[in-house]
This record gives structure tokens, sequence and C-alpha cells, in this order.
């Protein structure tokens, strides 16, 4: 069935009242058929069979109704690794508004002798008014000295309440005084910190050792950066997180091994949240093993791992024991990712995926593996807007929250390729992938934004000045 649309949504429409009827409303707890009535971006009430004389009609019968997908883990417009990623801001979310994605949470980058001012005004001069979903930041912190913690708690009090510590990356590390130090701070200010884990020094030496053995190409990724690398860094953080009595989040979790020293903590009583990625739970290993240059489009840190990693995940996300998923969209094009070609060490590490993380999660996680659409909606909707303090004006389809809601064809079968992506990239990872489900209508504060991968209107996204997380037990 094609869902008809009056012309009066495309691309206007906020001010005019709008009923999505006959469809089932996901929540993070239920399923409940119910319609949706909005009106100037929010919603104004979700009940069975409300009937609205003044209201313009959509018939959504047969479709879920998801909360509008939030990604707290994108790179857009990021100079990196001698380049810059081929998605910015008006590409990025454009592709991410596509698949259903209504809300990113982008890293501004702090780099060496910049204030987080600096680094903040810097990156909403590249996302003010070329954002085609709402957006917010964190802030990646390169440079501690006393001035930038004095900062914290104006950057806090102004909306940046999330924060992003490398444990390797030489122009990003932060060492375990300065971590431990960063934790104190965060935790009197009332910020948290999402940390990358790996550990630098032994990627450093096993690169010497690939390379001595004339090993460059990208089969050598991941023979310097095994799941041994993850789960010391993960450990040593939670141990210093232990010390500073502070929350910290796990991202872009990648193996069984770093998952251990997770649960270790939270038997020790830490609170610990934990992200992973549709990479991740998609692909293994074999993919660095690919004929030619192939493999480098997988090039990406932390390294995807062995097929019992990829089971393990599945596994941790049908308990609930992941929080949310994400996709660390970092994109390049296939010439950026060239500069790497006779020496693996020089190819951009990153991927793109924000568009298509929610046909992934539907297609593999609730079709396939056993997922819930209630656990869909948590780890895509709910729980980040819950972590990263978004809650709940977004994340959940309420009277009173963000029209941002996604129609969801469950019916819908398509298949995954460069041809039909939005992302300003020459490739696609998960070509030739085939899906069910698809965001048949996206709605962005109660405006249609999107229809059937196509987007219909550009830059009506705003920044979103975020809370304080809700700490777990609070969630339920």
């Amino acid at each position: 069935m094609q869902t008809e649309i009056p012309d009066y949504q495309k691309g206007s429409g906020c001010a005019v009242k709008t009923l999505l009827k006959g469809g089932t409303v996901v929540s993070g707890s239920k399923t409940a058929a119910a319609d949706v009535l909005m009106k100037d971006g929010k919603i104004l009430a979700v009940e069975q069979e409300i009937d609205e004389a003044d209201a313009k009609i959509i018939d959504v019968s047969g479709r879920l109704l998801f909360p509008g997908f939030i990604d707290a883990h994108t790179h857009f417009d990021l100079h990196v690794a001698g380049t810059v990623t081929a998605d910015d801001f008006q590409s990025g979310t454009k592709a991410a508004i596509a698949g259903g994605t209504t809300m990113i949470i982008d890293f501004a980058t702090q780099y060496q002798g910049e204030s987080l001012h600096e680094a903040l005004n810097n990156w909403h001069k590249k996302a003010d008014g070329n954002a085609s979903c709402d957006y917010g930041f964190h802030l990646a912190i390169s440079d501690w000295n006393h001035s930038v913690s004095e900062e914290l708690d104006t950057i806090i009090s102004e909306g940046v309440t999330s924060f992003k510590l490398y444990m390797t990356y030489d122009e990003m590390y932060m060492a375990d005084k300065k971590i431990y130090q960063i934790l104190k701070r965060l935790k009197e200010a009332g910020g948290i910190a999402g940390v990358h884990c790996e550990n630098k020094g032994i990627i450093e030496a096993l690169v010497e050792e690939e390379k001595a053995k004339g090993n460059y190409s990208v089969h050598a990724h991941k023979m310097s950066r095994p799941a041994a690398v993850e789960a010391e860094a993960a450990g040593r953080l939670l141990k210093i997180a232990q010390v500073a009595d502070c929350p910290v989040i796990i991202v872009h979790l990648s193996s069984e091994a770093g998952y251990k020293e997770i649960l270790y903590a939270r038997e020790r009583g830490q609170e610990v949240y934990v992200e992973t990625c549709p990479q991740y739970l998609i692909f293994n290993e074999d993919v660095y093993d690919l004929p030619g240059f192939e493999g480098s489009k997988y090039v990406i840190s932390p390294t995807i791992k062995k097929e019992s990693d990829r089971q393990r995940l599945w596994e941790l996300l049908k308990t609930d024991q992941i929080q949310t998923v994400s996709t660390d969209h970092c994109s390049f094009t296939l010439s950026q990712k060239a500069a790497g070609r006779d020496d693996f060490t020089k190819i951009p590490n990153g991927m793109p995926g924000v568009e298509a993380r929610p046909a992934l999660m539907y297609s593999f996680g609730v079709k396939k593996n056993g997922l819930t659409v209630e656990q869909m909606c948590r780890f895509l909707s709910e729980n980040p807007a819950k972590l990263y303090g978004v809650y709940p004006q977004k994340g959940v389809i309420a009277p009173g929250s963000d029209a941002d809601i996604v129609v969801w064809n469950p019916e819908t079968r398509w298949t995954m390729s460069v041809g039909n992506q939005v992302a300003h990239v020459d490739y696609c990872p998960f070509e030739g992938i085939s899906v069910e489900g698809k965001a048949e209508l996206v709605f962005l504060k109660g405006r249609l934004a999107a229809e059937n991968g196509k987007v219909l209107v550009e830059k009506t996204g705003s920044y979103v000045a975020r809370n304080r997380h809700m700490e777990l037990a609070q969630w339920n």
C-alpha cells in the first residue's frame, strides 16, 4: 500500500494539525495500536481512535510508528588523517533523515591549544543552517589543563553534557593521569564521558612487527588491533573510573573480551553504559581478507572482530547488556582510502552507516536475531535520548514530545547499494545486502522530511541543547 501524503505536508505543514491514523506506536516497553495527533512541531495526543475534524489525516495502517531514531556517534566534516571526511553536515544529515534518523550527536573536536568553547563554536559554524535533522554535540577533549577544566561548568550549563576521550591516536591520546582528572571533574560538574578504548602502545608495537615482516596490506590492520587491545584499555579505563567514582560510556564495543571487562566492573557496582555499531553485528574479520584493496572499505578502529565476537554482541543486545547502537559514521571516498594502498597505517579509519542503521537493525536484529521492536526502539531512540539528556523531548511518542516520528513499513524489501544511498560516498559497505523494513515516512518536528529514502526538505534541523544524563536506575 502506498500512503497518500497531502501536498501541504510536502515541505511544510507544521502549523496544521496532522493525524497519523491506524498505526502501531512503538515505545521501549510496549507496542499499542494508537493514532497520533501533532501540530506546531509537537505531539498533541496518542490515543486509540482520535477523531479530529480539522486535522489532515494520513493513513498509516499496517505501519509501525517509531520515535525518531537518534544516532549518538557521528563524525561529519572532521579533519583527520590528513584529509576531511566525505560527509559534512549537509550531506551527512540528509543521509540520516533519509533512513529515519531525526537527530545526530556529532563530536566537536578540541584540537591542541583550543579552548572547549573555541571547539564548540567551530562545530556550530559547520552545522548551523546546514543540517537536515536535529543535532547536538559531544566535546572531544585533546588538551586538558586548568583553564579547560574551569570551562566545564559553563559548557555543561549551555547544553553540552557529554564528552569524548581517546586512549589511542597521537593527536587525541589521553594518559591515565589526565583521564582520572577529567572523570573526577566531570562527576563534579555533572557531565559524562564516552571513551575510545584501545591500548596505544600495544598497537604501535604490533604495527612495527607487521611492517618488519613486510606486511603493509589491509590484512595487517586486523593483526595490529586484536581484541586484547580493546579489552586491556577498557579494563584500565574502568578501574580509573572506579577510583574516580564516575560513570562512563564504552563507545563502539567490538569484542567479547572487551565486554568481560565491563561485566567485571558492573559486578563491582560501577555504572557503565555500552554502545556498539552495526558493522560489528553484520560483518566479521574476514572483510580484511577480501581480494585486492577491497578490505580498505572496512578499515575502522576498533577493528571488526571474529565471528564469535559478532554472535556474542547479538546475545548482549538480546539481554539488554548493551544500551545503544550508533554508527560511528566517519566516511571517506575510495580515493581517500587509496592513500594507504601501500601502507595500511595510512588508510583513513572509518566507514559510512548513518542512513543504513535502522534498516540493518530491523532486518538483522528483529527479523533474524530475535530482537523485539521494543528493543529496537530502546537501542535506537529511547536509550540514547535518556543517556544523552534529551528525553522525553526526543526518544518517545508521547504528548508534549517533539513530533519526530518514523512511519516504518515492515513489509518493504530492498537491497542496499551505492546507487540508492544519500551519503556522499562512492561505495556502500553494505552493497548487495537484502533487507526488510524501511522508513516510509520521516517526520521532523511534525514536518514530512523524507519519504522512502528521498529527502523532501533540507536544512530544517535545529541545534538541541541537552540536559544531564538520566541514570540507569531512572530509565524504567
